[in-house]
């Protein structure tokens, strides 16, 4: 009797301590298990972050890139003002130059008159370009020359050709037109204001040199007009 009263508080020990040390696993597993799924969120919030600073990186480039094209497109709109103000400018001033009393042809006199149709896609034409829609205003220029070669509004319509491509920076087709109206139109209104962008149109080229000649060629040859004081401003405006 007294060893099996021994016995058994050796048993129960046992098996209290397999429960202890079954408890411990089960916490230990637990734990690990938790920490797995702190990992797992650890890692989801750093996918986070990084998405976020890439997007705020891409944010930051596309603003940078919106700020330069916003500096280059003000820089295009103020050399198209200047280039508008110059145009008006010399133009008044040719208008104004020229004489009052200006003695009406003869009845006999051949001369193309200008028709209604005529008129209407002159100024269907010069309406786009005065709406700044250049590449369309060209086109109803050019399909008008091809039209009409014979219209007295032919220089006009050259002219205003010329400053299409002048106010879209293709300054070599500009001065081809502008070549036309020297050319061709000696006698006409436009003939010196389409000298003066013709020079204008060298000097955006690049073609300083040739640039310098025209402008002296208006200076030296056409003292007092609009064109020749227009032509000496940009002579200073290079040092000359």
């Amino acid at each position: 009797m007294p060893a099996r009263r021994l016995l058994l508080p050796a048993t129960v020990a046992t098996a209290a301590l397999l429960l202890v040390g079954c408890g411990s696993e089960d916490q230990l597993r637990r734990v690990e298990q938790e920490v797995g799924d702190l990992k797992l969120e650890v890692f989801k919030l750093r996918q986070t972050v990084e998405e976020g600073n890439k997007r705020a990186q891409a944010d930051q480039q596309a603003a940078a890139e919106a700020r330069n094209q916003d500096r280059r497109f003000q820089a295009d709109l103020q050399e198209s003002l200047r280039q508008v103000q110059d145009t008006t400018r010399v133009l008044n001033n040719r208008l104004n130059s020229q004489p009052r009393n200006t003695p009406k042809p003869a009845a006999d006199a051949p001369a193309a008159a200008v028709s209604a149709e005529d008129e209407r896609a002159f100024n269907a034409a010069v309406l786009d370009y005065n709406r700044g829609n250049y590449p369309l205003a060209a086109e109803g220029l050019e399909l008008f020359l091809k039209t009409y070669p014979q219209s007295q509004k032919r220089p006009d319509a050259l002219f205003f050709l010329g400053l299409c491509h002048y106010n879209q920076r293709t300054f070599d087709k500009a001065q081809q037109a502008f070549d036309r109206i020297i050319r061709d139109h000696a006698a006409s209104p436009q003939f010196l204001p389409a000298k003066l962008k013709r020079a204008q149109c060298l000097l955006k080229q690049g073609l300083k040199p040739a640039a310098v000649k025209a402008f002296r060629e208006l200076v030296d040859g056409f003292a007092g007009s609009a064109e020749a004081r227009t032509a000496q401003q940009e002579l200073s405006d290079l040092g000359l």
